[in-house]
């Protein structure tokens, strides 16, 4: 007797061909990662190039761990901005400020992590794992941030996105007076329009350095009213439209959240109908069975209607360390994705905002005529009770 086997081998036969030396990564990838994690980052790079990558999808972009020190925001993301592949980016205050140590010709060095850190200490020497760097880059850096956040342009409160895109207007100013190009990724964000927001920007040395000035008198302040209202606007715009919402998670963290957090913010909180995030690509090392954020999967996020239900097959979760997975992902998604016309949504946040605002009124009006209906039936159906004969 015969037993019907369908439709579970319908995938793709396992019969690859032998390794030549002379692949692509691109080819490798397509042509050996059968299975297993390998499998889930070959089925990540197709998600990403062939439906995310789609004209209509506004991808946002999260990013934690310490990349950008290990130089992924020269070799990943500058190219993935500059191709369109990216629209607007999260992350953590840390990877900025490190980002910009590169911007300011400050070196970093390959190290090993098994130095010894009294000795490093002694020494002068910063290490992030197997980095190392001079004590006085964090201190040049300092001072770079500090001189620049003082100016008048920045002495009022701002989000995020604007902080950072003023920022990267002098880094970029640094790097053409130092010859350098492509080095930092807030410079070629301001270039290319690409809004960055942090989540905690009280959590890093950028953070650290405007906590001072505060206490000087510097009236730079971070708006994180804005950055909540700016993300989730841009998040509205791509669906009203007539678009999509693509988020491309690295690593997880407070980034993560924040991103998937505008579909609850726009749903939830402001009382607008919509449905979720409509892509979801993740590449993280956190288990889901710690409870923690950076672990949730995708069927969790459509709980909290972070995640559109009906595009659950649009989400992939690889289990990778990022320096190993974002070099690939940016290789595989260059060569079989032609460059995308570039957003520039940092120039739109004025209108994205004003869209979201008049959705919130239209709703929130729409509301208060339920409530008042509501309470002229209770009202109505009071005064119909006719006392009781004594």
């Amino acid at each position: 007797m015969t037993r019907p086997s369908a439709p579970y081998l319908r995938g793709q036969r396992i019969d690859p061909d032998a390794i030549s030396g002379r692949e692509t990564a691109a080819d490798l990838i397509d042509g050996a990662f059968m299975a297993y994690n390998a499998g889930r980052l070959r089925e990540g790079c197709a998600l990403f190039t062939q439906r995310m990558l789609a004209p209509d999808v506004t991808v946002g972009m999260t990013l934690t761990g310490a990349m950008t020190p290990a130089g992924l925001g020269m070799t990943c993301l500058i190219p993935l901005m500059e191709a369109g592949f990216v629209d607007w980016l999260i992350s953590t205050g840390a990877n900025l400020y490190h980002d910009a140590h590169f911007g300011l010709g400050l070196a970093m060095h390959r190290g090993t992590p098994h130095a010894d850190d009294v000795e490093l200490r002694d020494k002068g020497v910063v290490r992030i794992y197997d980095i190392f760097f001079d004590y006085s880059v964090l201190l040049s850096t300092d001072a770079f941030i500090r001189e620049v956040s003082a100016r008048e342009e920045f002495q009022r409160a701002m989000s995020t996105a604007e902080y950072h895109w003023l920022l990267g207007k002098y880094l970029r100013e640094r790097e053409r007076a130092l010859g350098l190009d492509r080095r930092s990724v807030l410079a070629a964000a301001y270039e290319l329009d690409v809004p960055i927001y942090t989540s905690s920007p009280g959590d890093s040395s950028i953070g650290m350095n405007v906590a001072e000035q505060a206490l000087a008198g510097s009236r730079l302040r971070f708006d994180v009213s804005a950055d909540v209202n700016e993300t989730a606007a841009i998040v509205l715009d791509a669906k009203r439209s007539g678009g999509k919402s693509g988020c491309l998670i690295v690593g997880g963290g407070s980034p993560k959240n924040f991103i998937l957090q505008t579909e609850p913010q726009i749903q939830e909180v402001l009382g607008i109908d919509e449905r979720g995030h409509d892509y979801f690509l993740q590449m993280t090392d956190a288990r889901p069975d710690t409870g923690g954020l950076s672990g949730a999967t995708p069927a969790e996020a459509v709980s909290w209607g972070k995640i559109d239900p009906d595009q659950l097959p649009g989400t992939v979760v690889v289990y990778l360390d990022n320096s190993v997975a974002l070099p690939l992902l940016t290789a595989y998604a260059l060569a079989r994705r032609e460059p995308r016309p570039l957003k520039r949504l940092q120039r739109k946040r004025g209108a994205m905002l004003d869209r979201l605002v008049a959705e919130y009124r239209d709703a929130l009006a729409h509301r208060d005529r339920r409530a008042e209906d509501s309470s002229a039936g209770v009202h109505q159906a009071a005064g119909s009770i006719k006392p009781a004969a004594r």
